[in-house]
């Protein structure tokens, strides 16, 4: 029987949040409130200028590309003196290039590319920095954020992306670098900015972010989010999200600072299948030599079937902070947050493993199922500011933090789709590659399994940072981390919820990292510098939410389980020019994961593979003159999978495989480019325009599938009609490229959208 769908969760709630957007803002259309003057400033004289409701990265003006400082307290000085790669992606960027997911977002930042996701690994980001899987290294307001996600940005400020192994900031994890995303938290005046996008492929997004004073130091911000849209270029996608995020602060411009905030998002969406690879050979069973994506014609064909696949997510972050000064250069802050997310689909996977394509035009409709739940409750102390010591001034961060975390994990049975080879006309477990017709009937049934793997970890931590002003041309910047990570796998004997685990496996995990660098300031608005970081990554790192490279369970006889290790050696420099407006960096450098898991023999892992980056950044953010901003990057990566093992999975070697070694490593483009640039060509009228370029990109290790190399333009143009209302036209991927952005290692890949228009309309008041 088909599957019936039952009545979208999203509909009601986003009508609400529409509703709600739409009463505020005619309510206030008629009341112009004078914005008052920031005063979410300490005692004038202190070193330390951030407090818990004032956490976004410190930008020149509310429209400059360029930022002079991270969020996090963990950086112990401005971006600029901070000796690591660090990119912030600003409100205004965001704005500009109409970003509304952090895919979207990150585009705009080269090094970075997105693998897909199937059943194992979850649905949702999963960003490669620097050639190194970062899916669990996404961070909210400096604290962990967990769970597989495909984030929204309605509610975030910026977005700041360390590149290079990152452990010592932020824990387990971080080879090639993190995230950190940003709030829009409460502030001390009135505002009311609103908007709605109108757009093709019936784009339809509502938002709406409201701030006011009720009481003097105490402020309340609602943000409000509905979103629902087709995809150019490709059948039967959508997506249809909304969110709500109200946040709550007292004692704003006073000592003690408390922070209460909520985060909601929803979606219900008809996922994207993506493109099979096709085979260069047509012998009936070729392997895969040298091939990309094939479409059978036509790059608008979907392979998943509306009768059967769906995907519902939802999140939802509490967060209480407070935040005390205890004197003049020492500030005390503590976070508490729960978080839980939840997954829930299935989706079509366009298989040809068993050789369909080249042998009758088919290609099998792999379900590929997962329903998935990930709480975590987190408490970070920090205790941060300036004291000079031995003649020296040190700029320092220092804390603890504990947490706590489980997944869930199960899937759905799924009858009469296991014909894997496709004879003509066998539907709808099989479809056309030129042709396929997303509404076939789905006959099977669908029944819940719950046999499933119960994750559970717990981590405590203690760390500190150290700028440390040795003279006014040198500074040493120091940071040491101590972690314990526990983690305890169960999984279930027969599908019912209440049964005796049938195996558990865990591990306890201690380990170090830390991070040092050396600043030489030639000039004042300028810096050089030489560091070094490492990571580590133990077994089970992504408690269930993620394809582990060091997972617990292996179906191996013999396993190491030792933390990775990853180093980062780096030279950079950094200038301020054209009077502090332009942030130009330039960063050489090579990233070695080491101690990485292989299989060696049947049965048998070790700690004993290696792979290693070299590369070459260089960026730019700021104004060029008043008129003329860019936000600008590039980078070289030649990656190298130095000992890769042998080739199979679950212990089981694949016969004839030929190695891997020395070949480059997935997801990793050699060079790519990013430009973005406006200008405003009188007060109220501006046009910009954008340049994305990706290398080649390989799914997998063995370089035998890769998702060709690609250029995207984009084009924006904004007029501000009255004081109060502005209007912009972005036109996204202008010339309709057709490319992949999304590669997985074995049977296919994520087409991008193709041309989309989107024209706004936006209320400030």
């Amino acid at each position: 029987m088909p599957r019936q769908q039952p009545p979208s969760a999203v509909s009601s709630p986003r009508l609400l949040a529409s509703a709600i957007g739409v009463a505020l803002s005619a309510g206030s259309a008629g009341h112009m409130v004078q914005a008052a003057e920031d005063t979410q400033q300490k005692t004038a004289g202190k070193a330390i200028a951030l407090d818990a409701t004032s956490i976004t990265g410190e930008a020149q003006d509310n429209t400059s590309y360029q930022v002079e400082k991270a969020s996090s307290q963990k950086y112990t000085a401005p971006l600029v003196d901070t000796p690591r790669s660090v990119t912030v992606v600003p409100q205004q960027v965001l704005k500009d290039t109409a970003a509304t997911s952090l895919q979207d977002a990150l585009r705009t930042v080269p090094g970075i590319t997105f693998g897909a996701g199937e059943g194992g690994n979850p649905q949702g980001d999963r960003p490669f920095i620097r050639g190194f899987d970062a899916q669990g290294d996404t961070y909210l307001d400096g604290v962990r954020d967990t769970g597989g996600q495909s984030r929204e940005i309605f509610d975030i400020e910026t977005i700041e992306v360390s590149k290079g192994p990152n452990s010592a900031f932020g824990g387990r994890g971080s080879a090639g670098g993190s995230l950190n995303l940003t709030s829009k938290m409460p502030k001390q005046q009135d505002f009311l900015n609103g908007g709605f996008t109108y757009g093709s492929d019936q784009t339809r997004r509502y938002t709406l972010d409201v701030n006011r004073q009720f009481l003097e130091g105490a402020a309340f911000r609602l943000n409000l989010m509905s979103h629902e849209q087709n995809v150019a270029g490709r059948d039967a996608v959508n997506y249809d999200r909304w969110g709500v995020a109200p946040s709550l602060t007292f004692g704003l411009g006073t000592p003690t600072r408390v922070n209460v905030s909520y985060y909601h998002m929803e979606s219900d969406d008809l996922p994207d299948s993506g493109i099979p690879y096709g085979y260069g050979s047509k012998a009936p069973k070729a392997a895969h030599v040298h091939d990309k994506p094939t479409d059978g014609g036509d790059s608008s064909n979907f392979y998943g079937l509306k009768d059967r696949d769906f995907r519902k997510t939802r999140a939802d972050i509490s967060t209480f902070s407070i935040e005390h000064d205890l004197n003049d250069n020492m500030t005390l802050k503590n976070t508490l947050r729960h978080g839980s997310t939840g997954q829930d689909y299935i989706l079509t996977q366009p298989d040809d493993s068993q050789h369909n394509v080249s042998q009758f035009g088919t290609v099998w409709r792999r379900a590929n199922s997962r329903v998935s739940t990930t709480e975590t409750t987190t408490n970070q102390t920090d205790l941060f500011g300036e004291f000079h010591a031995l003649g020296f001034k040190h700029n320092y961060s220092t804390g603890l933090e504990f947490t706590g975390e489980e997944t869930r994990v199960s899937s759905y049975n799924i009858a009469g789709n296991s014909a894997q080879v496709c004879n003509p006309g066998n539907t709808p477990s099989c479809t056309s590659l030129g042709n396929p017709n997303p509404n076939d009937p789905w006959t099977g049934s669908i029944t819940r399994n719950y046999n499933g793997t119960n994750t559970k970890a717990t981590s405590r931590a203690a760390y500190v940072f150290d700028t440390i002003e040795l003279d006014p041309q040198w500074l040493l910047n120091v940071g040491l981390r101590y972690d314990t990570f526990d983690t305890v796998a169960n999984t279930n004997a027969v599908p019912t919820p209440t049964v005796k685990a049938r195996s558990k496996l865990k591990d306890d995990s201690q380990f170090w990292n830390w991070q040092a660098g050396l600043v030489w300031k030639p000039m004042e608005n300028g810096s050089v510098y030489a560091s070094y970081a490492t990571s580590a990554t133990p077994a089970g790192a992504l408690v269930g939410e993620g394809a582990e490279g060091n997972p617990l369970a292996a179906g191996a006889s013999t396993s190491d389980l030792q933390p990775e290790e990853t180093v980062n050696y780096e030279l950079g420099t950094k200038w301020n020019v054209l009077n502090d407006r332009l942030s130009l960096t330039a960063a050489v450098f090579r990233t070695e994961k080491k101690n990485t898991r292989v299989l060696v023999d049947a049965l048998t892992y070790q700690n004993a593979g290696e792979s290693r980056v070299d590369g070459l950044e260089l960026g730019a953010s700021g104004k060029i003159t008043d008129k003329w901003q860019v936000f600008a990057g590039y980078s070289y990566l030649k990656s190298e999978l130095v000992e890769a093992g042998l080739t199979g999975r679950n212990g089981v070697i694949t016969a004839g495989a030929a190695s891997a070694k020395g070949n480059e490593m997935p997801n990793t483009p050699k060079n790519s480019f990013s430009l973005w640039s406006t200008y405003a060509i009188t007060p109220k009228f501006t046009v910009g325009g954008g340049a994305f370029y990706v290398d080649q990109v390989y799914g997998d290790t063995g370089n035998t599938v890769y998702v060709p190399s690609y250029t995207r333009y984009d084009a924006m143009a904004s007029y501000k009609l009255t004081k109060n209302v502005d209007l912009q036209l972005n036109v996204q991927n202008l010339t309709d490229k057709t490319y992949y952005d999304k590669a997985y290692s074995a049977h296919f890949a994520n087409q991008a959208a193709g041309r989309t228009a989107l024209m706004s309309a936006n209320f400030h008041f």
